[in-house]
């Protein structure tokens, strides 16, 4: 099927679709119900309440989103109250702009869910400052904001109570998706004319998205008790899917070898092609089964999976025998982790056939919790971020800061009769990161441009005014549906929108397009000068944090690998918590450098050396995973402690140093500390096998002490000093 089509139906089938629907029906009916008795003001105040508590409802468990709604209908309700108080004059207003801005953009201390509801008591606050309320309208508008909220509250919990496992099936079809993406990069390795680099970034950035939708979703079913407690299969079958989803991708990712020495040494068999083309024909079922997930239907395409699998294995065997058993070994290993792919792939259609009490006993044997994070609201959390050292408080100076220039730009220069919207465009643009906030200023203007051309096009040609609902309605719905997956166009659709809303309210159109595009032009301006002028947060002093907690998520990993070949018992457990931290430090640092690469030339300090740490952590985790799933899959046979394990122990000494490195305070754990050299002889002769296990062991070796090059180049220490060991 074409993607771009399959891209659609992905859409129409997501979470984001649904949402948008009902955050469109919750603004709209009280709106409409109120306009149709008459009181169009108090609707409006209404369906304020229901957009700005629809903020908190992103997704996540259930658990999670009522109390992140209750938080909201809370602070949008109490903002209403001192906004409509404060505005009776300019400076109490000014002052509460100063305050309320810095503490609901504080909130980013205790996570996303916090921050958004901060944005929907920002958003009650620019859209209340402009009406004109007595004294006594303050408290009735107040309660009218609640109750927005409140109805907006009962509509999702009442359509979660319809439907409860269409959220977690939506996202992790999402996640599927984005797996899928994952396999055909890593497919294209194998692809004559590509571009390893390139393709290296684009893995790198794809990561990114891969680590944010198994966090979300492995939220979503862990904490959600109806799925993990409750004896239904629906739950089971989604929680082992995910499982061995994740197990596909760490498969995926162990499937690294040297690409160019592969290249060179089967460039000529014509089998490179082979695999990358198998490789995407897996990422195109693995599609079809996440789409299948997302929109609730049946798999039904079984394309013949082992009869293709058969063949190429028939292929590297003829190599085999063309260049001797041990010359096709490491495209038998590149065959180990795609078979094993093959066999989870399989495992997943079963779920959906098989019996209750299969899945369930394999639910059982699982534990949640190790996986699990958990966000405190502690009071303590607040006050010990009111520091500059804190990146959200720097932020959140910034916002506070800003806003009360652009509210009082807009007093001392008056222009138009919707002068918030510069504060409102400042507010929603403001972001921690400065690549960020760049991007959405020129996707804001862009979208600005286009959609008010839109919407005045559509309000000269269409003069029948059910055929402008019909458009305000379907702009409306585009417009939440798309406002957490693509900025430019989310704007592109709002501007049309409020045209057209502002129409019926009998505004000029042609006006107001001139005043929002000024407004925009503005604001966009104000909240770019900021970014870069007041209290900045350069991402080149703040990815040092990230590059540590890769090393030592790394570091980890490379012990549990290190246990293995010692002979110790690797719980399962322990394997995979080390394999989580791996996979979300990698993806913290990945992002952290893309942001980085979005700031000036000259605030990018280090940035090819940042790279090149960023791509070798990489290879230095997809080289761990390969061969401890081979050795969890005992087929690499037993191997001599003395020498692998003393190869092992230089790479564990090369991270530690790069730790050490990179914070002199760093303490080595006592069971990497105690990490001797091993006992027994030496071995000197060694099966084919063997001998590409050492090579890959010796090749984790390089890895590790380019990773304290690096480190040591990043942090200013010569090349040729000697840096102290962490311990002998």
């Amino acid at each position: 099927m074409n993607r771009k089509v399959r891209e659609l139906q992905y859409f129409f089938y997501s979470q984001n679709f649904y949402d948008g629907i009902r955050v469109t029906i919750a603004a709209l009916v009280p709106a409409l119900l109120m306009s149709y008795l008459g009181h169009f003001e108090m609707g409006i105040a209404i369906s304020l309440g229901a957009i700005g508590v629809s903020l908190a409802d992103s997704p996540g468990p259930m658990l999670h989103k009522r109390n992140g709604m209750l938080a909201g209908i809370g602070v949008c309700t109490l903002v209403a109250l001192l906004t409509g108080f404060a505005r009776m004059n300019v400076y109490t207003l000014g002052l509460e702009i100063l305050v309320v801005s810095f503490v609901l953009s504080m909130l980013l201390v205790y996570g996303m869910r916090a921050s958004f509801i901060g944005m929907g008591g920002l958003l009650v606050l620019v859209l209340t400052m402009d009406r004109a309320l007595t004294p006594e309208m303050v408290l009735v508008n107040s309660a009218l904001v609640m109750s927005g909220g409140v109805w907006y509250l009962l509509l999702s919990l009442v359509t979660n109570k319809v439907l409860p496992y269409r959220p977690a099936q939506q996202e992790l079809g999402e996640c599927i998706r984005e797996v899928a993406k994952f396999v055909r990069l890593k497919a294209a390795f194998y692809l004559p004319g590509t571009d390893v680099d390139q393709t290296y970034r684009q893995l790198i950035s794809q990561q990114i998205l891969v680590n944010e939708k198994q966090a979300l979703v492995r939220e979503m079913l862990f904490k959600s008790r109806q799925i993990v407690k409750e004896s239904t299969e629906a739950g089971r079958t989604l929680v082992m899917t995910f499982v061995d989803m994740v197990d596909i991708y760490e498969q995926v990712t162990a499937i690294h070898y040297d690409y160019t020495a592969i290249r060179e040494r089967f460039g000529a068999t014509g089998i490179l092609p082979e695999i990358g083309h198998f490789i995407e024909f897996l990422a195109d079922e693995l599609d079809n089964i996440g789409f299948a997930i997302q929109a609730n239907l049946k798999h039904r395409n079984q394309p013949d999976v082992m009869g293709k699998l058969d063949t190429l294995k028939a292929k590297i065997d003829a190599i085999g025998e063309q260049q001797g058993q041990s010359g096709n070994l490491v495209l038998k290993k590149i065959f180990v982790n795609i078979r094993t792919i093959v066999q989870r792939l399989t495992a997943i259609r079963t779920y959906f056939s098989a019996h209750s009490d299969q899945v369930q006993r394999r639910v059982k044997e699982l534990e949640f919790a190790p996986f699990l994070s958990h966000q405190t609201i502690d009071p303590k959390v607040f006050w010990n971020n009111l520091t500059f050292e804190s990146s959200v408080f720097r932020f959140s100076f910034r916002v506070a800061l800003v806003s009360l220039f652009a509210y009082s730009l807009t007093k001392i220069f008056p222009y138009g009769q919707h002068s918030y919207w510069v504060l409102l465009t400042v507010i929603f643009l403001l972001k921690p990161a400065f690549s960020l906030t760049k991007q959405r200023n020129i996707q804001r203007v862009i979208g600005t441009v286009v959609g008010g051309a839109i919407g005045l096009l559509i309000l000269y040609l269409v003069q029948d005014e059910r055929l402008q609902f019909v458009f305000l309605l379907l702009f409306m719905t585009g417009f939440y549906s798309v406002q957490r997956i693509n900025y430019v166009l989310s704007v592109i659709l709002m501007t049309p929108f409020m045209l057209i809303l502002f129409n019926f309210l009998g505004g000029g159109s042609l006006a107001i397009v001139q005043e929002r595009v000024v407004d925009t032009v503005v604001g966009c301006a104000i909240a770019f000068a900021s970014t870069y002028f007041v209290f900045p947060n350069w991402e080149s002093k703040q990815v040092g944090k990230f590059m540590q907690a890769a090393l030592k998520a790394n570091l980890r990993y490379l012990q549990v690998l290190t246990d293995l070949f010692a002979g110790k018992d690797v719980q399962e457990v322990e394997y995979k918590l080390a394999r989580k931290e791996v996979y979300v430090s990698s993806a913290n640092l990945s992002a952290a450098f893309q942001r980085m690469t979005g700031e000036p030339k000259s605030k990018q300090l280090n940035g090819r050396d940042i790279y090149q740490f960023v791509v070798l952590n990489h290879i230095l985790s997809s080289y761990i995973a390969t061969i401890v799933s081979a050795r969890l899959r005992q087929e690499t046979g037993s191997y001599p402690n003395k020498t692998f394990l003393r190869t092992l122990r230089r790479a564990t000494i090369s991270l530690t140093d790069a730790l050490k490195t990179l914070d002199p305070t760093y303490v080595v754990p006592e069971v990497v500390s105690k990490t001797n050299e091993p006992e027994g002889q030496e071995k000197t002769e060694f099966t084919s096998d063997e001998q590409l296990l050492k090579e890959q062991l010796e090749f984790i070796r390089k890895v590790s002490a380019e990773l304290l090059k690096i480190t040591a180049a990043i942090q200013g220490v010569p090349a040729q000093a000697e840096i102290t060991p962490a311990y002998s």
